[in-house]
């Protein structure tokens, strides 16, 4: 196995969970270097690997930053299912059949430091001035809820999902589809979702799951 491996998949891992996310200062070369047990080229050589495919950038004297654009980079190494991108048709059907159905599973697993992450995601969504922030906030509170069901193959699933919604046609899509008004509808829509969910309220949360992402389908999509 290349010796490198272990290290790219890490940093990976903790960009997709946003464990690192955009602005957030990687350990030095050094610091990986001892960490990993690996060569300083060998570490230059994976941070610049990094840097080529968009997902950090690099301030001589400064340090090793995420990019501010990681997850449409993040989205560029997702593997194409039968060599196409996933369409936003296709993902919102996956994520009407998929999001319902874990209520059950994110009410009975769901702890308070789950609810706190989920509060914190609503209020930065809130607080967003551009669109882009907005959305970045509106896919970390759907992760969020995904987290909270504690299952890693679910959280392996809408990390995928995730990046997918970075893809450009997404996006786009988004831009043309929102307003203000619409923006405030869906901010109150994820604020009931996750009071019903905290009140362990699984009919509520299914049908409040499931409005919210048919409001969101007829906006972008027309139906």
């Amino acid at each position: 196995m290349d010796p490198a491996f272990n290290l790219r998949e890490d940093i990976l891992d903790k960009l997709r969970t946003r464990v690192w996310r955009a602005g957030h200062r990687l350990p030095t070369e050094r610091a990986l270097s001892e960490h990993y047990g690996l060569g300083r080229s060998t570490v230059r050589r994976v941070l610049l690997d990094l840097k080529r495919r968009r997902l950090i950038t690099q301030t001589v004297g400064s340090g090793t930053y995420v990019s501010e654009r990681v997850h449409e980079a993040l989205a560029d190494l997702l593997p194409a299912v039968s060599g196409e991108a996933v369409s936003p048709a296709e993902l919102m059907s996956a994520r009407l059949v998929l999001e319902p159905a874990l209520i059950e599973m994110v009410i009975g697993n769901a702890t308070a430091a789950d609810f706190e992450c989920m509060d914190e995601c609503n209020a930065h969504a809130e607080a967003a001035r551009e669109l882009e922030e907005f959305e970045r906030w509106d896919a970390a509170l759907h992760e969020a809820i995904a987290e909270a069901a504690h299952n890693g193959f679910i959280r392996g699933i809408f990390r995928l999902m995730n990046e997918a919604r970075a893809q450009g046609e997404w996006g786009m899509l988004k831009r043309r589809s929102a307003t203000p008004e619409r923006r405030l509808e869906y901010q109150q829509e994820h604020r009931a979702l996750v009071a019903a969910l905290r009140e362990r309220d699984a009919p509520l949360a299914r049908k409040l799951c499931l409005d919210h992402l048919v409001h969101v389908r007829t906006n972008m999509l027309g139906y």
